[in-house]
């Protein structure tokens, strides 16, 4: 399924609640004061969700709920304040956890690497520029915060919304206790491991989730609907979120253990064999999070950034340190002979580390040409093997840009 749009899209889920057509599972909830709608979404969603929320009800939008933070989920506010304006209404209700302030302004600050790491995260099939994606990470400052939980609406149909950290620190979960629905928001997923240890993004701590969906339990929910996954109804609820939460309880006692022991991260991830009970079930698939990026995450909680190799605690420049392995390498071509062979052997990953021997070279010396155009095939081959999204991304995006020079993203423009 796509990452960007929820399994429920468009369907109705009981009296006055929709899920638009929007990024992941976006819930238009009918109540006394007009319309809640759950994320107004990217600009590209924004016109479709408005059109299906008006095949349903001619009822105001009176709030917007931002689920989380990130980047997208809330870019086209504007559209729907447009939109409100156009039919007379008030400007509707922007409302947030009170982190997404901090956020934001960490977004701003580094508005560039942001979309530098979106292009590589997300990668279209021809290359964008840079300048192009900025429009999609529109930031709109919410109206009203909260800190651990607030009541949206009172009356017939009751809307509290809950602090939920988990993918974000700003998370928030959205309870409809007259209905016995729970949206879950970033931290049920619902079609993937919770995505702790992402490669490009911040730690997000595996028990503070852990806890989060805990919490979520004692709500006692007859129903759940997942951010991208499916609704889950009854005894099945209590069964994911407690069973998630047991797996990264799981993964942080395995990693202490180990840690505790003198292992390193790498040692760690090499050890390590996850239980089947724990993390084979349909919501836990490393189809956009994995295992092993929880590993990680975990391990950061507790580490700094040495990995135990005395060579990078002072390295040389990038530039020196490969000439200085290039003017070592008496047979460069016997280098990428032993690539050629550990590829045809299946052994991509080894293959990936050695041809780095060649490939990290900054100059344009054949043997390191060769040695990138190698690596692309080596990184296009991974993305064919690994599970998670964002690995295969990775991988990809690595590989554009080495077919056409260094891997640097000060190339991404």
């Amino acid at each position: 399924m796509s990452i960007l749009v929820g399994e429920l899209a468009g369907q109705v889920i009981g009296p006055g609640l929709v899920v638009l057509p929007g990024q992941g599972n976006t819930l238009a909830i009918e109540t006394d004061a007009g319309v809640v709608v759950v994320d107004a979404s990217s600009l590209g969603h924004a016109p479709g969700m408005i059109d299906k929320l008006r095949d349903h009800t001619d009822a105001p939008v009176h709030a917007i709920v931002y689920s989380h933070g990130h980047h997208g989920y809330n870019s086209s506010v504007p559209i729907w304040q447009e939109h409100n304006a156009e039919r007379g209404d008030p400007p509707a209700r922007l409302v947030a956890h009170e982190n997404v302030l901090n956020r934001y302004a960490r977004y701003r600050e580094t508005e560039e690497l942001q979309l530098r790491m979106a292009a590589v995260q997300f990668p279209s099939r021809k290359p964008v520029p840079l300048d192009a994606l900025a429009p999609g990470f529109a930031l709109h400052d919410p109206t009203e915060t909260f800190a651990d939980a607030i009541t949206l609406v009172d009356g017939s149909r009751r809307v509290e919304l809950i602090w939920a950290p988990s993918e974000t620190d700003d998370a928030l979960a959205v309870w409809l206790p007259n209905d016995g629905l729970l949206l879950g928001g970033a931290a049920t997923p619902g079609f993937t491991i919770p995505n702790i240890g992402t490669p490009l993004r911040t730690q997000r701590f595996t028990i503070r989730w852990a806890e989060t969906l805990d919490r979520l339990s004692t709500l006692g929910a007859t129903r759940l609907l997942t951010e991208f996954g499916p609704l889950v109804e009854g005894n099945a609820i209590a069964e994911q979120l407690s069973r998630t939460a047991q797996a990264l309880r799981w993964v942080r006692d395995e990693v202490v253990e180990r840690m505790n022991a003198g292992m390193s991260e790498g040692e760690i991830l090499a050890d390590i064999t996850y239980p089947e009970e724990l993390f084979d079930p349909p919501w836990m698939r490393p189809s956009y999070g994995a295992a092993d990026y929880i590993v990680r995450d975990a391990y950061r909680e507790e580490n700094g950034w040495w990995d135990r190799n005395p060579t990078t605690l002072h390295p040389a420049p990038p530039a020196d340190a490969a000439a200085a392995v290039l003017s070592s390498i008496t047979d460069p071509q016997a280098v990428l002979d032993r690539v050629r062979a550990l590829a045809d052997e299946g052994q991509t990953q080894l293959a990936l580390h050695v041809v780095d021997l060649l490939a990290l070279g900054h100059g344009d010396e054949p043997a390191v040409v060769a040695a990138r155009a190698l690596k692309a095939e080596l990184c296009n081959l991974r993305a064919g093997e690994v599970d998670p999204y964002v690995s295969k991304s990775c991988y990809r995006s690595s590989a554009r840009l080495l077919e056409t020079g260094p891997a640097s993203w000060q190339r991404l423009s």
